[in-house]
């Protein structure tokens, strides 16, 4: 269980502060709901408490850990498939694991490749999509603007 002012991750979406939790009554349905805060775009989310564990929801990594992953920002490309279909499904498969580091792989390779041919337009989104989630978990955890953020992934790649 999480509570007010926890700053959790929710995978596919980011990190952000929980500011609330409500009962909210949808379909008919009561269930109570964690407000979930991005900073990447002021957004706000819903999510079932009942159902955190199932979608991976976990803590925000600690200043060592993204000590970790900044070295892993600049270290050389996993071996991607050339296909672009296939290197979309494996990449989706480590953004849904939540995990930091598949995040941080994906944003590296993909980022690379773009800087040497163009992503196809599936993978910039992707690519769009995993950046704004790694951005917003080094705002909490490192306590930096989404400034900050963005330029110290794009001078470490």
């Amino acid at each position: 269980m999480f509570y007010v002012g926890d700053k959790i991750v929710y995978p596919m979406h980011g990190a952000g502060i929980i500011e609330d939790i409500e009962e909210k009554k949808i379909l008919g349905e009561s269930r109570r709901y964690y407000i979930l805060r991005v900073p990447c775009g002021d957004m706000k989310i819903m999510i079932p408490v009942g159902g955190a564990n199932e979608v991976g929801i976990r803590q925000i990594i600690g200043r060592e850990e993204l000590t970790v992953v900044c070295r892993l920002l600049g270290e050389p490309s996993t071996d991607m498939p050339d296909n672009w279909n296939r290197r979309y499904r494996e990449n989706m498969e480590k953004l849904k694991s939540g995990d930091v580091e598949n995040v941080a792989e994906v944003v590296r390779n993909l980022l690379r490749i773009d800087r040497v041919k163009k992503l196809s337009t599936g993978e910039k989104k992707m690519l769009a999509n995993a950046k704004q989630i790694l951005v917003s978990e080094m705002i909490l955890s490192g306590n930096m603007t989404n400034e900050e953020a963005e330029k110290l992934i794009e001078t470490t790649v």
